[in-house]
């Protein structure tokens, strides 16, 4: 089975959905062999480099009360906690096109899945900038990735296109939210869902497919 997780770091909810989605996988694992992906989407592609005031920047973007949105973080460090996911404070947003360039070489390397779980950790449990060089390559090497090689590909500007043509492939799927899961190119199931909802549709594709 091959999925494809389409998600961006700046995502909380991919964050949750990830875990999530392990926790059902490790159910499946004997029955059903699955090769995952990780595929880029910006929820906030034209953030600029300095990033935004967390609260600002979601209050205008949702059109949401601080009430409202301490609610929401509340509900988000539930969700996260009973999937092994510790959320912290973020007090900034900020551009995660670099972090996709890096996670389009840690693929090439075999690493992805490593990094990826090391950049949301950075962003949404330390509340780290994940465009930052020192940050890019200490993530790297907590993936088991060499962290000059890292920075590097951050500081060439490498990759840039394949993650434009990734964003834009999935764009033009009608992909508009994340995290979405595609299964085998042709089953979708949306959201930061719990592990026995991911576990069910995964077991019902995989017979089907049977």
């Amino acid at each position: 089975m091959k999925i494809d997780f389409v998600s961006d770091v700046a995502c909380p909810w991919c964050a949750v959905g990830l875990n999530s989605l392990e926790l059902a996988l490790a159910r499946l694992e004997a029955d059903v062999p699955v090769q995952l992906h990780f595929q880029p989407f910006e929820l906030n592609p034209s953030m600029p480099p300095e990033g935004e005031d967390a609260i600002e920047h979601l209050s205008r973007k949702y059109r949401a009360s601080p009430e409202q949105l301490a609610a929401s973080r509340q509900a988000l460090r539930e969700r996260g906690a009973a999937v092994g996911f510790e959320f912290g404070d973020r007090v900034r947003v900020w551009n995660t096109f670099d972090a996709h360039r890096l996670l389009h070489w840690a693929g090439l390397q075999g690493r992805q899945r490593e990094l990826k779980h090391a950049l949301l950790r950075a962003y949404h449990t330390l509340g780290e900038n994940p465009g930052a060089p020192d940050v890019l390559a200490r993530c790297a090497a907590e993936a088991g990735l060499e962290p000059q090689q890292a920075r590097e590909v951050v500081e060439s500007g490498r990759y840039a296109e394949d993650v434009r043509e990734q964003e834009s492939y999935y764009q033009r799927l009608g992909i508009r939210a994340v995290p979405s899961v595609i299964v085998d190119d042709r089953h979708l199931i949306q959201g930061g869902q719990p592990p026995e909802v991911f576990e069910q549709a995964l077991r019902q594709i995989a017979q089907g497919a049977a």
